[in-house]
């Protein structure tokens, strides 16, 4: 029997997580996938996935990590909070032929560094209540060299909308921003909140981010744009003038009567690398 064949010979995750008494906790912000067509999609939409090592955040019952070690990733290194998954995630362990690692603790928490890859995907359906903290730090980090690969992510689906937004958009801010200075962002598919259980209020989306490396040299100092971004929109419904007036905003092209969610990404850079 192959790895493969042994994955899939596991009990389905429903009936898994049953014999071991388990049920999503809200404080962890738990709806599990339980869709094996599902979970296949996503893990085959990482790039390359059979030469790829991956990262997974909040792998739960291990629905998706299953399906990352079918579709034939190198390696899979699950971080998960809740450790009475523990059971469920050995049995998935002793499946995988050496593939999967287990890791304990938080992700908000843990430097990925320390695993020790040179290079890595991230694939996860993602909490809810952290997954957009998660995003920024993972850009933050792909800015400052971290070796991410790609990221293929869950997230509620008017959060998905606000990564791949564009100036002028409704759902355009700060998490906007940063994604297209680092990356190239794209809504994979929408999932319905009928594949989760439990079923969440929110319909939600997979979104995958691919770092630029042009991208990010041109972009400059990201913590700068982070604190520009974050003072003014702040106030988004101000004119930038009235936020900074001692600016003279036609140096970037501005008049000082835009305001923040009219102005483009690249703008922002520009205005960093001078105002701040």
């Amino acid at each position: 029997m192959n790895n493969s064949d042994k994955i899939k010979s596991l009990p389905p995750v429903s009936e898994m997580m049953r014999h071991a008494g388990l049920e999503p906790k809200k404080q962890f912000g738990q709806n599990f996938l339980f869709d094996l067509n599902l979970t296949g999609r996503i893990a085959r939409s990482v790039p390359n996935i059979t030469t790829t090592d991956v990262i997974e955040v909040g792998p739960g019952p291990g629905g998706l990590t299953r399906a990352l070690l079918v579709a034939g990733a190198r390696r899979v290194i699950a971080v998960e909070k809740d450790k009475t998954t523990k059971p469920i995630l050995d049995e998935i362990i002793a499946a995988s032929d050496g593939r999967l690692t287990v890791i304990y603790g938080d992700a908000m928490r843990i430097n990925f560094s320390e695993f020790g890859l040179s290079e890595y995907a991230i694939c996860s359906n993602l909490p809810y209540n952290v997954g957009t903290e998660l995003l920024v730090n993972w850009l933050t980090a792909v800015a400052h060299g971290a070796p991410i690969k790609s990221m293929t992510l869950m997230f509620q689906r008017e959060v998905a909308r606000r990564i791949i937004a564009r100036a002028r958009d409704d759902e355009y801010g700060r998490l906007s921003v940063l994604t297209t200075l680092v990356s190239d962002a794209r809504i994979l598919f929408d999932v319905p909140n009928t594949a989760f259980v439990p079923r969440p209020r929110v319909q939600s989306a997979v979104v995958q981010i691919i770092p630029n490396a042009e991208k990010i040299r041109m972009a400059g100092d990201t913590d700068a744009i982070g604190k520009l971004t974050a003072k003014l929109f702040g106030q988004r419904r101000k004119m930038i003038r009235g936020i900074m007036p001692n600016v003279d905003w036609a140096q970037f092209g501005l008049t000082g009567t835009e305001r923040a969610e009219e102005i483009a990404p690249e703008t922002f850079a520009q205005m960093a690398r001078v105002l701040i």
